[in-house]
């Protein structure tokens, strides 16, 4: 049962949770291989930093993941999650033809969480969807520990695809 009085707190996966950079060459060309980008998630290795301020918020808030992953990631991701040891919670991913750019699909997907409930921290390595987020009043942790490749950055920003 969920305790809905207990706080969230909401994860970000690619560059938060797991290192998503043996990858990120995929998208160095053009046109980008995101069929064989999203394929290769299964083997990210996970971020320590991450995963060990994701255990500890789960003693005290309710997790609920948040991604740009397309839906068609889902059975992957949720794979790679518990092979993680990581707290189980809500996944919430990007529609497989939403091409909006992750700043406006994240801080939608936030509003409707933090609808009676309180977000405690949205944790993401995005600086746009930070900005976004705390520009709406929420509580951000900028997950600084990995770098993301420009092409990713640009990929989250205007193609809408992670």
């Amino acid at each position: 049962m969920i305790d809905r009085t207990r706080p969230l707190a909401v994860f970000d996966l690619d560059g938060t949770l797991a290192d998503s950079s043996h990858r990120q060459h995929l998208l160095d060309r053009r046109p980008r291989d995101w069929d064989a980008f999203f394929a290769a998630a299964p083997a990210d290795p996970p971020l320590a930093e991450g995963v060990t301020l994701c255990r500890e918020a789960a003693q005290e808030c309710e997790v609920v993941y948040l991604t740009g992953r397309p839906e068609r990631c889902r059975e992957d991701t949720v794979e790679w999650l518990a092979a993680q040891g990581l707290p189980g919670g809500a996944l919430h991913m990007r529609r497989d033809s939403d091409r909006r750019p992750a700043r406006l699909t994240k801080l939608e997907t936030l509003r409707a969480l933090g609808r009676g409930r309180e977000i405690r921290m949205l944790v993401d390595d995005d600086e746009l969807v930070c900005d976004a987020a705390e520009e709406a009043g929420f509580h951000v942790v900028r997950a600084r520990w990995t770098g993301a490749s420009e092409a990713l950055k640009n990929a989250q920003e205007r193609e809408g695809r992670t």
